[in-house]
Formats: C-alpha cells, sequence, structure tokens
C-alpha cells in the first residue's frame, strides 16, 4: 500500500512539473514554424503588455480622477505602438520576475519594463529593436556618500538589486566578496536601504535618479560597471519566434525614434506624474488604493473560504472511507498540497493551467487559495470526526440509527463543537495567506501597499496601514468565530 501511495505521489508531482514546460515547448514550436503573432493580435484587437509598475520614470502608477492608472516612459510607447498596429492596449501589471513566464505561457503578448535585452533572455525570448540607451548607477544614503565612491567601495558589503534584473547578476559578477539581496519591488529596495539592511541599490540610471530627485535622504553614484550595449539599454520581449509582431513594433519604435518622442514628450510626461505623486504623500490621499486592496482580498478569502470548506468536506469524508481508491486519492491530494508552498500552486494555477484555459489573474487566485485551503480544512475535519469517542457511533447503531443517521445526528454536532476553533483559525490564516496572490497581479492589499510605496517613496507608512487594516479584519472574524462558539458551548 505505501508503495503505491509513493508512485501516485510521484506521478502526481511529475504532471505538474512537466505539463507547463511540455506545453510551453509544444508553443513555442508552433510559433517558429509558422509566426502569425501579429495576424492574432490584429485579429482579436487587442495588445496584451506585461509589466512591473515600480520602476519610475519607465512605468509606475498615479491617481487619475480617483482611479489608479498605469503611467510613465513605456507605456506611452506602448500606447503609439497599439495606436499603429490599429488595436486596444491592455496592460497586466505583475512582478517582474514573473513577467518573461507570462509572456511565455501566453499571458502577455509582449513586456515592457524597461527590460535589458541580455544574451541570457534572447535565448528564451524574441526582443525588439533598442528603444532607449540608458546606464547603470548605485543609490545610496546621502549621508554614506563620503564612504561609498564607485563598485570597488562594495567589496565585503551588501547590495541590493531587483529579483531576476541583470543588475542582480551584474552585480555578483563584477564585484568581488559582494552579498548581493534580491527583491522584488522598488519601493522593498529603497526601504531595505533606509533601515540599513542594505549599503546600496543597484538601478538603471533613469529610475536611480527619479528615486534620488523624490528622497533628498538618498544620493546616486556611478558604479563604473563595465557594461556592453545590451546591459544600457531597454528592449520589448516577445515569445520567442514572434518575429512578425517585432517587425511591426519596430516600424513604430523608428517612428517614435525619429520624432525623439521619447526625450521630447514621454519623459516630460512621467516627470510630471512623479511630480504629482509627491505633492500629497499622506495615507489618507491614497485611501482609495487600500480600500480597494483590502476589497479584493477579502472577496478572494470569502470564495476561498467557502469552496474551500466544500472541498475540505469531501477529501475528508473521502479519506474516511473504506473505499480504498477514495481514500488513496484524498491522502495523495492532501499530502502533495501540504507539501509544497502556496506561491508556487498560485504560479502553477495561473501559469501552468492557464495555458490549457486562459483564466484571469483574479480567478486563478482564488482556485489556488481554495485548492490549497480544501487540503487543510479535510484534516481539520477528519481529526474533529475521530475525536469522537466510538462508544458513540456503536450506541447510535445499537439503537437502529443507519451509518448515515449516525454521522448526521450523532457524530456531527459533536465534531463540529471540536473542529470549530481549528476551523476558525485556519480561515483567519487564509486571509493572511491571500496575500501571496499579489505576485501575479491581482490587486489585493499587498499588492496595492507597494502601489503606494512606488507612488509616495515612503516605505514604512504604508506597511503600517496595512498592518492596521489585516489587524481589524481579522480580529473582527475572531470575536465573531469566539461569538459562534460560546453559543454551542451553552448549547451543551
Amino acid at each position: 500500500m505505501k508503495k503505491k501511495f509513493l508512485e501516485i505521489i510521484t506521478i502526481v508531482g511529475l504532471l505538474f512539473t512537466l505539463l507547463p514546460f511540455g506545453t510551453a515547448n509544444a508553443a513555442n514550436s508552433k510559433t517558429s514554424s509558422s509566426d502569425q503573432s501579429l495576424a492574432k493580435i490584429q485579429k482579436k484587437g487587442v495588445l496584451v503588455m506585461g509589466t512591473s509598475p515600480d520602476y519610475a520614470p519607465y512605468e509606475f502608477q498615479t491617481t487619475k480622477n480617483g482611479k489608479s492608472v498605469d503611467v510613465g516612459m513605456d507605456i506611452s510607447i506602448a500606447k503609439q505602438i497599439a495606436k499603429d498596429l490599429g488595436v486596444k492596449l491592455k496592460i497586466k501589471n505583475m512582478d517582474f520576475d514573473s513577467l518573461l513566464v507570462a509572456l511565455q505561457t501566453g499571458k502577455v503578448d509582449m513586456v515592457m519594463a524597461g527590460m535589458n535585452p541580455t544574451a541570457a533572455r534572447r535565448k528564451n525570448v524574441t526582443f525588439s529593436n533598442i528603444y532607449y540607451q540608458g546606464g547603470q548607477d548605485i543609490v545610496i544614503n546621502k549621508k554614506d556618500a563620503g564612504i561609498y565612491k564607485s563598485k570597488k567601495s562594495f567589496v565585503g558589503k551588501t547590495l541590493g538589486a531587483q529579483t531576476g534584473t541583470m543588475q542582480y547578476n551584474m552585480a555578483k559578477k563584477q564585484i568581488s566578496n559582494v552579498t548581493v539581496k534580491g527583491f522584488d519591488k522598488g519601493a522593498d529596495l529603497i526601504l531595505a536601504l533606509q533601515t540599513n539592511k542594505i549599503d546600496g541599490i543597484v538601478m538603471e540610471k533613469p529610475s536611480a535618479e527619479a528615486y534620488v530627485k523624490n528622497n533628498p535622504q538618498l544620493s546616486l553614484i556611478n558604479g563604473n560597471f563595465n557594461l556592453n550595449t545590451n546591459e544600457t539599454s531597454s528592449a520589448i520581449a516577445f515569445q520567442k519566434g514572434a518575429t512578425s509582431l517585432a517587425g511591426a513594433v519596430n516600424k513604430s519604435l523608428a517612428k517614435i525614434k525619429k520624432k525623439d518622442l521619447i526625450n521630447k514628450v514621454y519623459l516630460k510626461e512621467a516627470g510630471t506624474h512623479m511630480k504629482t505623486n509627491t505633492v500629497n504623500t499622506s495615507m489618507t490621499h491614497y485611501w482609495k488604493y487600500f480600500a480597494k486592496g483590502i476589497g479584493y482580498t477579502l472577496l478572494i478569502s470569502a470564495f476561498s473560504v467557502f469552496f474551500g470548506f466544500i472541498l475540505g468536506t469531501i477529501l475528508a469524508f473521502m479519506r474516511l472511507s473504506r473505499n480504498k481508491l477514495l481514500k488513496l486519492v484524498s491522502t495523495a491530494y492532501i499530502e502533495f498540497v501540504r507539501g509544497t508552498p502556496l506561491m508556487v500552486q498560485i504560479m502553477f494555477v495561473y501559469f501552468g493551467i492557464g495555458l490549457i484555459v486562459n483564466l484571469p489573474a483574479l480567478t486563478s487566485g482564488i482556485i489556488a487559495v481554495s485548492l490549497n485551503s480544501g487540503a487543510y480544512v479535510a484534516e481539520v475535519i477528519r481529526g474533529g470526526i475521530n475525536s469522537v469517542d466510538k462508544g458513540q457511533t456503536e450506541a447510535a447503531r445499537s439503537l437502529g440509527l443507519s451509518k448515515k443517521g449516525t454521522m448526521r445526528y450523532v457524530v456531527l454536532p459533536q465534531a463540529i463543537k471540536n473542529i470549530w476553533p481549528a476551523l476558525g483559525n485556519e480561515f483567519i490564516s487564509l486571509i493572511k495567506e491571500s496575500s501571496i496572490v499579489s505576485i501575479i497581479g491581482v490587486t489585493d492589499l499587498i499588492y496595492q501597499l507597494k502601489i503606494v510605496q512606488s507612488d509616495t517613496y515612503r516605505g514604512v507608512a504604508p506597511i503600517v496601514v496595512a498592518m492596521l487594516l489585516y489587524f481589524v479584519v481579522t480580529f473582527g472574524l475572531s470575536k465573531i468565530l469566539a461569538y459562534f462558539e460560546g453559543r454551542m458551548k451553552h448549547a451543551n
């Protein structure tokens, strides 16, 4: 029995691992043999762009007419490209290190995020012509300006860089005996720097200048890195082999370059938006961001609790069943889900299953969190049922009750009282754990927290607001659960 169980776990694990890669390879093979990338976009009338809006002046967010909108140099370029192609532009926001995965799995048609067209990236994606030439600098605390002069000053020190970027690898390769810490967002890097978790940040020149210009506590130095053209420039990424789309986009880029729109218009517009963001950086000014975030967090939690409870109940009875197949399937599922991180499960549902069915980020987040919660709820329910003394079942059966009647009228009422506290803790934990869905661009509370940090250049204040909101929600829920728990005890 143990041998069969291990075999099933191994097979399930392999399927979860190989499915997205196998499908992605097949998709890439098909693309390279017959490129229809441009025709498909023109047919559907929408160009989907993936970005990480925390990299001013390339892409960031501002408030217009009470709504959060994406702005910046890359956004302006993308709008012009969509206009030239005769289609609408749709923007999908997510963490930087998820962008190329989203591109390869068909979630987005192109990626614009101040991305450097390095040789390693060119192996997996097709790049447009270079549209902007920048440089690489190091952001430091102004009080340390006398200590750090160039990259050589950071030998034996700790630098920060955005995870998955060329800056991260460049710092490791070109500075000896340096520790490089990766962070998902630019705001996290600034916060780490100002709280002395790192000594400097390797950042592309335009973004570095933007942060220093809007934060008087920061300063900038030239890192004097050894750079080639690809490491000081930005290009647009497409799926491997999408040459027709890349060719059409290159025509738009040539037009933009000829008119010098980036320097004359787009960067100036980005600068105006950045100034607007820093006029009022109070948290009350951004209350709509937090309200939207907590709304999505509660929505995800509510649906996940509902579906997770239903799934958990089914799995619990399957595991308690005398049917060996049902028991084996339930056990395999529970152990597999509990043995893998929720973050990986969310990414698998969104990117992996998304290859077959193109699920929106919010739907993917709800499904992944529900599937994860179901495994834990199943064990809580199973434990509660097993905690009821067997004598209760035997007594009920001796009085003529059927198995279903015994379970319904004798076992379950007692089990619910036993599992209620643990079930309540699981629901409260779910609210906090749902924050992981921000990695795929769901605008929950954590996602909005990062946006406010990026817009205001303030690191700690948005975190405090988010903490208080989470506390209010979870504390309120715990009191409601405690009330019903007391009613149950009183009923005894």
